[in-house]
């Protein structure tokens, strides 16, 4: 048996050495000469606000590399789908959400969640790909500690990199293998590689305005009053209405 196991080992040695030297180059060469770059800008004010992404594969990366960008989002905002539906002859990328997103929930009855962009290129060398995605702040409860704004942070997102030649079996390191959808279809599962970026910032940060929680009381006396004012003086005028 193990004699067996030898013989086959000697055999494939060949091969393997003969495919190498027919041209059979190894794909994953630009994770090692060529260092892809992310940067992330925040911009607008507010409750709306865009996500601007840049991400530059570099002139030696083969023209087959696909890029997948996965971000996680905190529960303080949400990103809309039918926006995203609406605008989707502006854009030149698809994304995948990994959960239903309700639109009216506050932040404290949400949770985080993940969204999978699949940025398209043209031509045979990947160019800069830019991706601005569009997110909205979900209200968040009053505060008593007399803050008038909250902090939410936004990680950077993670890059990711797929070709057909890049094997599993070929070594990797710093990146890693990373198993996610292939597409914005949600079709089948790739093995992508993750790639390794240093920033200098691992986050992002917005401030959302809150609610005074002190005034909540007052302020929730003072509308049902106003209410009950409105509705009697309504109902009185009708009433008058019709008497007459």
């Amino acid at each position: 048996m193990y004699f067996l196991r030898f013989y086959l080992f000697l055999c494939s040695a060949p091969c393997v050495y003969l495919l190498k030297e027919d041209g059979d180059e190894d794909l994953c060469f630009f994770l090692e000469g060529v260092k892809p770059s992310l940067s992330v800008e925040l911009s607008n004010k507010g409750f709306h606000r865009e996500v601007v992404t840049t991400v530059e594969l570099g002139s030696e990366t083969p023209g087959d590399v696909r890029a997948l960008l996965v971000y996680t989002w905190p529960r303080g905002v949400y990103v809309d789908p039918y926006q995203l539906a609406f605008l989707s002859d502006l854009r030149g990328w698809q994304m995948l959400f990994n959960t239903t997103i309700d639109l009216e929930e506050p932040a404290h009855r949400t949770s985080a969640f993940l969204t999978y962009v699949y940025p398209s290129h043209n031509g045979p060398t990947p160019g800069p790909l830019t991706v601005t995605i569009p997110i909205h702040g979900r209200y968040h409860k009053p505060a008593f500690d007399g803050k008038s704004f909250t902090p939410v942070h936004i990680e950077l997102p993670e890059l990711l990199l797929w070709t057909k030649k890049c094997t599993p079996i070929q070594r990797l390191e710093p990146h890693t293998l990373l198993d996610a959808p292939c597409n914005a279809s949600n079709t089948s599962i790739c093995s992508w590689i993750k790639i390794q970026l240093s920033h200098k910032n691992s986050t992002l940060s917005l401030h959302l305005p809150v609610g005074d929680g002190p005034t909540v009381t007052l302020v929730c006396t003072g509308t049902l009053l106003v209410t009950v004012i409105c509705c009697a003086v309504l109902c009185h005028s009708i009433l008058k209405h019709q008497i007459t």
